[in-house]
């Protein structure tokens, strides 16, 4: 009976501690979001012809979040039913936003980010089929643009 009571507390620990470091989280991501808001990034391989390319650079930007202990407990439930297990969409999500946030940071000078991709992994435990946590990582082509307004050539990006 001890066991079961155990697991209990467990559960409401995982969910109260995981909850309030996603919050945390979420709002770090809103603060540092709103700095990078006239950064402009593109997953297009063409440079706009009006501006004239000084210099070009690979840019990256990665994030390993692990799941908690609640959400691995809710999923492992949601795997019974079938259909989307909601718990992992937010863990998704703030690795996104990190890892983006996290390749603006490298490049925050920058005139322009394009050519951006997004990959993601997952990592398991131990062989099982839960996750144990989440890898993304982002990579672009940062753009700093002369200064002088004159017209430049197009530049393609898959060359």
């Amino acid at each position: 009976m001890y066991q079961f009571y155990f697991a209990i507390a467990f559960l409401v620990i995982g969910l109260t501690v995981g909850t309030l470091l996603e919050r945390l989280h979420y709002r770090s991501i809103r603060r540092r979001e709103l700095g990078f808001v006239t950064l402009p990034a593109s997953t297009l391989k063409m440079v706009p012809d009006e501006k004239h390319v000084l210099r070009a650079e690979l840019v990256t930007g990665s994030v390993v979040i692990s799941v908690d202990y609640f959400k691995r407990f809710a999923a492992s439930l949601k795997k019974l039913f079938g259909g989307e297990i909601h718990s992992y969409s937010s863990l998704l999500d703030r690795a996104r936003r990190e890892s983006m946030l996290r390749l603006k940071e490298n490049c925050a000078d920058c005139d322009m980010l394009v050519n951006l991709r997004v990959e993601t992994s997952t990592i398991s435990n131990g062989g099982n089929s839960n996750i144990g946590s989440v890898e993304v990582m982002t990579y672009a082509t940062a753009l700093w643009y002369s200064p002088r307004s004159g017209h430049g050539n197009p530049v393609n990006l898959e060359a």
